[in-house]
């Protein structure tokens, strides 16, 4: 353990391995911890909350996303397999890595919405992360049944499933009465029937890039999240304009997403700038979120798994952090610890399961271990570790 820490934190990493997953594990960890911290200290001690905070977060989220994709130069796919649409030569990936983009653009204002709904905030965080997880292990069972996935899910990521799942469903037993009316209301089934479709489809197509590539193919992760990043980009900035024009300040219900949204950025807020700049580690986070997703070689349940156990984590460590530098926020609750507990027992699955995936891809010689890595691979069997 000590020398795979060791070369997570002061060795450069190869593409594949799993001390390179750790990498992306660690930075999206940190960036979500800091992310979640930020989001109580506007609300709380500056006074800048709810839909105005989440504006110009996303604001300086996507500033950063596409300042790095542009002048890093990300934005060149690299590809072998071109195509020509409407006279235009581009990558035949462009054909679904837009909509993916388009995708994303659904997600984001969902996810927003999802908190402003005649549902309950827990309620809401139980049915989002949840669904990723499952749609992940859905996504697994239709490629392999389509032929695009050629791997085996492993029993260890079953199980690990049904622990992450336990620990993300464990608030469902403090749960009122009246938190489930949104299932009457057609607006808010509308709103989550959107974020569900959007997320399988995106889910599905980092999976389908992923498992099509040739093994002398191209994998350009980075390309992927540039144009997709520029896609979600242009998506919301039409739908964006069309929402802010439609909403008359004078009439609008002032509790409604459209109204809040428009009055954010006509009476524009004090801490403005400020906001902006909150959106910074957002925007680097988005960037572990998709590279975990997409990591080589992995299965959608096990990298959907890395992301959301991740996220889980942090989402405990950020309620730590608030509880001890702002006066007043309360600790995380009793079913915080027995569901982090849970997520423990997940993920000491998932690194028996990364350890079986990690001499298979050797074997294949789809990566190649680090020189330094702690994982022995017993040479009469590729995919399992040596006893």
């Amino acid at each position: 353990m000590i020398k795979t820490l060791t070369n997570v934190f002061f060795h450069k990493s190869h593409e594949g391995t799993t001390e390179r997953l750790l990498q992306y594990s660690f930075a999206y960890f940190g960036l979500y911890v800091v992310t979640g911290f930020l989001a109580k200290y506007f609300a709380k001690v500056l006074g800048m909350g709810g839909n105005t905070y989440t504006v110009y977060n996303t604001i300086g989220g996507m500033l950063i996303c596409n300042l790095v994709v542009i002048l890093w130069g990300w934005y060149k796919f690299k590809s072998t397999d071109y195509t020509t649409v409407l006279g235009i030569r581009m990558p035949r990936e462009f054909l679904y890595i837009i909509p993916s983009g388009v995708c994303t653009a659904v997600i984001i204002p969902t996810t927003t919405l999802m908190y402003v709904l005649p549902i309950s905030v827990m309620v809401a965080m139980i049915i989002m992360r949840a669904s990723v997880i499952i749609i992940s292990r859905v996504i697994d069972a239709i490629q392999i049944a389509q032929g695009v996935l050629k791997k085996t899910v492993y029993w260890e990521e079953n199980v690990a499933v049904v622990f992450a799942l336990v620990a993300v469903s464990i608030k469902m037993i403090y749960v009122k009465p009246g938190d489930f009316d949104f299932l009457g209301n057609a607006a808010a089934m509308t709103i989550l029937a959107a974020y569900l479709t959007a997320y399988s489809i995106r889910i599905y197509i980092f999976n389908y890039y992923k498992n099509t590539r040739k093994k002398d193919a191209i994998y350009d992760t980075k390309g992927f999240f540039a144009v997709e990043q520029i896609s979600s980009t242009i998506a919301i900035l039409i739908a964006g304009t069309l929402l802010f024009y439609s909403v008359d300040l004078g009439v609008a219900d002032p509790k409604t997403f459209g109204f809040q949204f428009k009055d954010s950025l006509v009476n524009t807020p004090a801490l403005w700038k400020e906001g902006i700049m909150s959106g910074v580690p957002f925007g680097f986070a988005a960037f572990f979120s998709v590279f975990l997703f997409m990591f080589k070689g992995r299965t959608a349940t096990f990298a959907g798994l890395v992301n959301r156990v991740t996220s889980l984590v942090a989402g405990t460590v950020a309620t730590l952090v608030v509880w001890w530098l702002i006066a007043g926020q309360k600790p995380p609750a009793r079913e915080d610890w027995f569901g982090l507990a849970a997520i423990f027992v997940a993920i000491y699955f998932m690194g028996r399961a990364e350890q079986k995936r990690a001499c298979e891809l050797a074997r294949a010689k789809e990566i190649e271990l680090e020189p330094e890595s702690e994982i022995t691979c017993d040479p009469a069997n590729g995919s399992a570790p040596a006893k």
